[in-house]
């Protein structure tokens, strides 16, 4: 979609717009949500973050998906002048100075500072930077440490049933923090299931349970440690597949293999039994006994791969950047048949 397309539907005499939720779990759907709350979301980040008429903001994600939608949203409603740059790795390029507010997704981040170049320098200069659409990796929450006081950057959580996100972490400086702090009139809890459930009385369920298992303080405030339907149970023991994967991602590294994932096949004896699938040559893991000792090693007890699978091809992975759960699964399961 393009920025004009997405004016015209903005300003049709409707009340609801069409968005494609991300499909992180199965298919990518559309949803019917309201432009009333939209705008309700939008005006909350803009106080919450202090951005003020006139500022500038920077939309470089796709226009498919709220995050992108909410980009513009905030411009129309708190009067921000919108910088548009095709979604890409390299969304400073054209820049000469940096925009006052930012959205991108994990990627896009490590990309430009990796490179360290102008890109990088402007990056630095983003007064408030969100980062949403995935998980922030250690390497990269490293990298933003060197920021300059004056600006801020912060983890957002939300999706596209709460209109973009209803809480924020500080990544950097002084304040930073590994729980999300929701906005003032949002309240979170967690049910019998650990599962995060959420009141926010502009998302499209006023009270909207969500799969993702999350520890809830005294204070409101909470971290996300997974996702129950990213469980694998094999032999009766449950391993979450985010806590494998980030056990691993140093080690992964050394080896050279940056794309890799944690998920599961049936299995005759176990229920499941889990497989680890990664880009790369064979020879790193597949055919690589020492390697595939030394994971176990740095592997709880159950938690090890049983299988390894090597693709020439990146992983999938949604229209968001997060991995593709479903379709990584079946890549796995006929890699393996």
């Amino acid at each position: 979609m393009t920025l004009s397309e997405f004016m015209n539907e903005w300003e049709r005499p409707t009340d609801y717009i069409s968005v494609k939720t991300s499909g992180s779990t199965g298919t990518p759907k559309e949803i019917n949500i309201s432009k009333a709350n939209m705008r309700r979301s939008a005006e909350i980040t803009c106080r919450f973050l202090g951005l003020h008429p006139g500022d500038t903001a920077l939309l470089c994600m796709p226009l498919d998906y709220i995050a992108g939608k909410m980009v513009v949203v905030r411009s129309i409603v708190c009067q921000l002048q919108l910088i548009s740059v095709p979604p890409s790795n390299r969304p400073l390029e054209t820049l000469t100075e940096a925009p006052t507010f930012a959205a991108m997704v994990p990627s896009q981040v490590y990309a430009i500072l990796t490179e360290n170049g102008r890109q990088a320098h402007l990056l630095r200069q983003i007064k408030h930077l969100i980062i949403g659409g995935g998980a922030i990796q250690p390497e990269l929450h490293k990298l933003l440490q060197s920021w300059p006081a004056t600006s801020h950057v912060w983890s957002t959580y939300g999706m596209t049933e709460t209109l973009s996100h209803i809480a924020l972490r500080q990544l950097n400086g002084p304040n930073q923090s590994e729980w999300y702090t929701p906005f003032p009139s949002v309240r979170v809890a967690s049910n019998a299931q650990n599962c995060l459930v959420i009141s926010c009385p502009w998302a499209i369920n006023p009270l909207l349970v969500t799969n993702d298992i999350a520890e809830v303080n005294a204070e409101g405030k909470f971290r996300i440690l997974g996702r129950i339907d990213n469980i694998i149970c094999t032999g009766g023991i449950k391993i979450q597949i985010e806590k494998v994967e980030q056990l691993l991602i140093s080690y992964m590294d050394k080896l050279g293999i940056h794309d890799f994932a944690i998920t599961s096949i049936d299995d005759k004896q176990y229920g499941q039994a889990i497989v680890l699938i990664y880009c790369g040559p064979r020879e790193i893991l597949v055919t690589n006994p020492h390697a595939r000792e030394q994971i176990h090693d740095l592997l709880p007890q159950y938690h090890s791969p049983r299988y390894f699978v090597a693709t020439k091809e990146p992983l999938p992975t949604t229209g968001t950047g997060k991995p593709a759960r479903a379709a990584i699964k079946e890549l796995a399961k006929k890699s393996l048949i």
